[in-house]
């Protein structure tokens, strides 16, 4: 069990906690909605990926946004999993990002579907 993200309280009035599926996926949420520079003590966390939902769409523009996704879950959670595979797709005001990704404690495989709407 893990802290639920973002912090709330459960019904009884305790620290709400979360299963490690949805723990897993709220860090990736975490990194790739955090704007490098937003975290006083770690200025580098983060994608950049908020910013495309205002960048021009292109497939260069996919390919390179791919990549840094990539990269920046390799970075930030390199330790609990191995990517295996980034889809971005940029629809008028919203961001669709698919992560396939294997857990690297039970090498079990799984996938996160993220919109983030603006």
């Amino acid at each position: 069990m893990a802290l639920n993200y973002p912090f709330q309280f459960d019904g009884s009035g305790r620290t709400a906690m979360t299963g490690e599926a949805d723990h897993v996926r709220d860090l990736i949420e975490q990194v790739l909605f955090t704007a490098p520079g937003e975290r006083v003590n770690r200025p580098t966390f983060g994608s950049g990926l908020m910013q495309l939902v205002f960048a021009p769409n292109s497939d260069a523009l996919a390919a390179a946004t791919q990549v840094s996704v990539h990269a920046a879950l390799q970075q930030w959670l390199g330790d609990i999993l191995m990517v295996e595979g980034v889809e971005v797709r940029r629809e008028d005001a919203a961001l669709h990002v698919s992560v396939r990704y294997v857990l690297r404690q039970t090498q079990q495989q799984s996938m996160v579907e993220l919109v983030k709407t603006l």
